[in-house]
C-alpha cells in the first residue's frame, strides 16, 4: 500500500512539475518566442536538466503546450453546459471561459498545430459553437437570415481580437464581444 501511495505522490509531483514548466514556457515564449530551454527552466524554477528530462526538445515542449492549451480550451467550452443553458447565457459563459484560456495561453493557442489530437479538439469545439449558434437562431437571438457559419467565423475573429487587446478581465471582454456580435447579427432581443 505504501508503495502505491509513493507512486501516486511521485506521479502527482511529476504532474505539478510538468504543469509548472508548461506555464513558465507559456509566459516566457509569449514574451520571447525564441527563448531558450534554459530561460524556460529558470522561469519555472527548475534545473535545465529537469526540463530536458520531461521534454526531449524545444519542439516537444511546444507541442505539449499546444496539447495542454487545447485541453484547457475544450474544458472551458464544456464547463458552460451550452446544450442545456439558454443561448444568451451560454454565449456569455462560453465567451468568458474561452477568453480566459486564450489570454492565459495566447502563445500556445495562436500556433497552427500539426497535432491531430489538437485538431480534433478544435473541430469538436467548432461543432459545439455551430450548435449553440443554431440554437440561438432558433430561439430568435440571432436573425433567421444570418448564416450561422459566417456568424461563428465573425465570433472567432472577435474572440481573437479581444484576447489580443491586452485586457485581462475576461468577463468585461466577453460582455463587449457578445454585445458587438449580437448588435451586428442579432435581433437585440434580450439585450435591453
Amino acid at each position: 500500500m505504501e508503495a502505491i501511495q509513493q507512486g501516486r505522490a511521485l506521479r502527482s509531483d511529476a504532474e505539478r512539475t510538468v504543469r509548472t514548466i508548461l506555464e513558465a514556457a507559456e509566459r516566457v515564449l509569449s514574451k520571447n518566442p525564441s527563448a531558450s530551454m534554459e530561460q524556460i527552466a529558470e522561469a519555472a524554477g527548475v534545473a535545465r536538466t529537469t526540463v530536458h528530462r520531461r521534454f526531449a526538445s524545444r519542439d516537444a515542449l511546444v507541442s505539449a503546450m499546444e496539447g495542454w492549451a487545447a485541453r484547457q480550451f475544450a474544458a472551458a467550452v464544456d464547463s458552460t453546459n451550452s446544450e442545456t443553458t439558454p443561448p444568451l447565457v451560454a454565449l456569455y459563459q462560453v465567451t468568458a471561459s474561452v477568453l480566459r484560456v486564450k489570454i492565459d495561453w495566447g502563445f500556445s493557442m495562436s500556433r497552427a498545430s500539426a497535432d491531430p489530437v489538437v485538431a480534433q479538439v478544435h473541430s469538436a469545439v467548432e461543432e459545439k459553437c455551430d450548435r449553440l449558434f443554431r440554437k440561438a437562431q432558433a430561439t430568435g437571438l440571432l436573425r433567421a437570415d444570418v448564416d450561422v457559419v459566417w456568424a461563428r467565423r465573425v465570433y472567432y475573429a472577435l474572440i481573437h481580437e479581444a484576447a489580443q487587446s491586452q485586457g485581462d478581465d475576461a468577463d468585461a471582454l466577453a460582455t463587449l464581444l457578445v454585445d458587438t456580435l449580437l448588435r451586428g447579427v442579432g435581433t437585440d432581443r434580450g439585450l435591453s
